[in-house]
């Protein structure tokens, strides 16, 4: 966790865990991302570092779409005139 905005989303843990109920493979984690009270638990299923790679880009996203940036801009579909 980092000492920035108390109001940004920070990855709290991640670790290796057992597959979720209902779930079949094997490499799973765990992880808990936190803002303020609340709070958002899940699994993902790889290595711990690819894990972690894709939950920091997540967390990141999350801020940046709670601050008001936006991502770049999606191609416009071409119509048939």
């Amino acid at each position: 966790m980092t000492d920035e905005d108390p109001q940004n989303y920070e990855i709290e843990t991640i670790q290796r865990a057992d597959a979720p109920v209902g779930a079949e493979g094997s490499a799973w984690c765990r992880y808990v991302i936190k803002r303020g009270d609340s709070t958002i638990r899940g699994y993902r299923q790889g290595s711990l570092k690819a894990v972690t790679l894709e939950i920091k880009e997540m967390v990141e996203l999350m801020n940046d779409r709670r601050s008001g940036k936006r991502s770049p801009a999606a191609p416009k579909k071409r119509t048939k005139h």
